[in-house]
């Protein structure tokens, strides 16, 4: 099976990985594209959706009520910190452009109602996770302090031709609290934009063994596996991830073969 996706902008709402049609049981995404002026309805039905502005501003109103304006960057690369709406299961969100803007589209079934929420820049964190060459900064936009049930989403940017989410890691056994079992995708974009990098994904035993090149508006699908990415020299990598599962967080293990890096960068960290 490819894991890998590729989004061809256009105006519009654009779905890349829809439940039922990709790998993944519990986690869809796609793309919504805006001009001046320009308006787009979506039923949210029975799945909680995250709108993270990618570029670009617009207009939220959620059942009726207004949420106002969102979006204070014109790309991803302007600063590491998006805003965005979180939208809960049977809501109707009316979307309006004011100028230009490019939204990813986050969403999965949930069983519980929730409220509408604006995310601001000042709502997200920003944390330098790992050492060089494996240090990156992630943003954490949608997770447990927000109004969502299940999803976990943010924003990862490496320096040129380091890597990311190092020693490879997965979260597809159900042994909490060590791992749980959650579902991700990793959306990608590059500064310059002809940039690229590769994706790894792969399982124990072997079933799953790929590595993708992934360029912009490029995403790869973790149904299952041990993942890690490294960025190409000279190019800035960011990918937007986002994650569902029954446990909302970060419970995942470290593949045994690698797991002594994670020692050496717990050591460099207390020098």
């Amino acid at each position: 099976m490819n894991y890998k996706k590729t989004y061809v902008p256009k105006k519009g709402y654009t779905p890349l990985c829809t439940i039922g049609q990709c790998s993944l049981k519990d986690l869809e995404f796609g793309v919504i594209e805006l001009g001046d002026g320009e308006n787009i309805t979506y039923e949210t039905k029975n799945r909680e959706v995250a709108f993270i502005i990618l570029g670009g501003k617009a207009e939220f109103t959620a059942n009726g009520k207004e949420y106002g304006m969102l979006g204070v960057r014109r790309n991803v690369f302007e600063s590491p910190k998006a805003e965005a709406f979180y939208a809960p299961r049977n809501c109707t969100v009316a979307i309006h452009s004011p100028w230009n803007v490019k939204i990813a589209v986050c969403g999965t079934p949930v069983e519980v109602d929730s409220e509408p929420q604006a995310i601001k820049q000042e709502n997200v964190r920003v944390a330098k996770l790992g050492v060089k060459p494996w240090e990156r900064d992630t943003s954490f936009i949608v997770d447990g302090g927000t109004n969502a049930k299940k999803l976990t989403i943010g924003e990862a940017y490496i320096t040129p031709g380091n890597w990311a989410g190092f020693p490879p890691h997965k979260h597809d056994v159900d042994n909490m609290p060590a791992e749980g079992v959650l579902e991700e995708i990793y959306y990608f974009l590059f500064d310059p934009a002809q940039g690229f990098g590769i994706q790894c994904l792969y399982t124990s035993d072997g079933e799953i063994d790929e590595a993708y090149r992934v360029k912009s508006d490029e995403l790869v699908e973790f149904p299952k596996g041990y993942h890690t990415t490294v960025g190409a020299p000279g190019y800035n990598t960011y990918f937007l991830w986002l994650m569902a599962g029954e446990h909302q967080g970060f419970y995942r293990s470290n593949d045994p073969e690698h797991a002594w890096v994670g020692a050496v960068e717990n050591m460099v960290k207390k020098m």
